[in-house]
């Protein structure tokens, strides 16, 4: 993995993919925080400067499929777009999430990226909370 976790993420281990996980005091914070695991699978967050702005929204009656769609919509934005982002901001209202992202365009020779990002999965997904902080984590296809 491109960089040691954090006490917001972690990654976990899975087969030839990857687990990402984020931690937070909202499920907000948690969606955030696990977009990071993400992106650092391909890249040292610190190498990312954050000089560009994407928005993305998604809306799913389920706050797991929510989370799979959100990290799906970052997935998409780097692909399409050639970006790799490093900070992110999420607003969920009832089935609608709105989210923020901040980033720079990929360059190879500086950013070194490890590995091409092919979609968040089913896989071990979950949205939980337990004593007041929040867990939102899956395993991605890499």
């Amino acid at each position: 993995m491109a960089e040691a976790a954090t006490p917001d993420w972690t990654h976990f281990p899975h087969e030839g993919d990857v687990g990402v996980c984020g931690h937070g005091a909202s499920m907000e914070e948690a969606f955030e925080n696990a977009a990071r695991a993400m992106t650092a699978v391909i890249v040292p967050l610190d190498l990312i400067r954050a000089n560009a702005t994407t928005r993305v929204s998604c809306r799913a009656a389920d706050r797991e499929i929510l989370l799979l769609d959100w990290l799906n919509a970052v997935i998409y934005a780097m692909a399409t777009e050639g970006m790799v982002y490093r900070d992110f901001k999420v607003r969920i209202e009832g089935e609608r999430l709105e989210g923020e992202m901040r980033g720079e365009k990929v360059e190879p020779a500086r950013h070194e990226p490890s590995v091409e990002l092919k979609g968040a999965t089913l896989t071990e997904l979950e949205v939980a909370e337990e004593n007041g902080r929040w867990r939102a984590q899956c395993v991605v296809d890499v």
